[in-house]
């Protein structure tokens, strides 16, 4: 039976960079799957500092304001009706007071918990963000034998240029989380795989306790762990890429459906 509550993702977080030259890298790490209805009631801090705490501020429209509204206006403003619809957010915590979300997933699902969409959003380390609304385009449930596509409009790395298109594929089902973002040069060649897979379990005082010194400082590991990888990159001679101006629009849709 899949865990309807407050849950915490043990999981591990994978990247394979393929050309122009190979590095890859898997860690363990841990996020949060918080159902928005129930925010009120989390066995964590909210909104204030804890070992392990949850700020609404760090998400949706960043200002505070309620998260739960801000999922619903992206739905209805692209086709998808959220009355009914149970939205989940899985991000990392702050730990300490600290936080670096590099992607956080919002998953929308109907009253008979199919889902339905996912909100990817994403953050690079220049304080930006953007979000990629992943849905299929007869609006039917996503399967984990669909793969969503979408372009590439927003620059997070300084080794891969703004253009070409993502892949999302994701399967949410049960007690299991997976999801693969893979990025396609503008020639359509795989330069980059990534995902993120693991297991859900209950939140509770133990999965938390476990978690905080099972992967201690992990939202620190992982913003460290970017920059160790850049001077990796560096010194295997990859090229950087002067950042360009963010584009306006905040907000991007997957255009097509293909199968797997």
């Amino acid at each position: 039976m899949a865990i309807g509550g407050p849950a915490i993702l043990f999981g591990k977080v994978m990247h394979a960079r393929l050309f122009p030259k190979r590095n890859a890298f898997s860690y363990g790490i841990y996020y949060l799957r918080l159902p928005l209805g129930e925010l009120s009631r989390l066995p964590i801090a909210r909104n204030r500092f804890g070992l392990l705490s949850f700020y609404d501020i760090d998400h949706g429209a960043c200002d505070g304001s309620s998260l739960a509204d801000w999922a619903g206006n992206v739905l209805a403003a692209h086709g998808l009706s959220a009355a009914g619809y149970r939205i989940e957010l899985v991000c990392m915590p702050r730990v300490l007071g600290y936080v670096f979300n590099p992607v956080s997933f919002w998953l929308c699902r109907d009253r008979e918990g199919k889902l339905r969409a996912v909100i990817c959003e994403v953050h690079n380390t220049f304080g930006e963000r953007h979000c990629y609304l992943c849905a299929r385009s007869d609006r039917q449930p996503i399967t984990p034998g669909d793969t969503l596509e979408a372009e590439k409009v927003f620059h997070v790395s300084p080794f891969l240029p703004r253009e070409g298109h993502y892949t999302f594929r994701f399967d949410v089902e049960g007690d299991r989380f997976g999801a693969w973002i893979d990025y396609f040069d503008r020639e359509g060649r795989k330069q980059l795989s990534t995902a993120l897979t693991g297991d859900v379990r209950t939140m509770d005082k133990n999965t938390l306790r476990q978690a905080f010194f099972r992967y201690p400082l992990v939202t620190l590991k992982a913003i460290v762990l970017i920059h160790w990888q850049a001077l990796k990159l560096v010194s295997k001679r990859v090229a950087l890429i002067r950042k360009p101006a963010q584009l306006e629009s905040k907000l991007s849709t997957t255009r097509n459906l293909t199968k797997v």
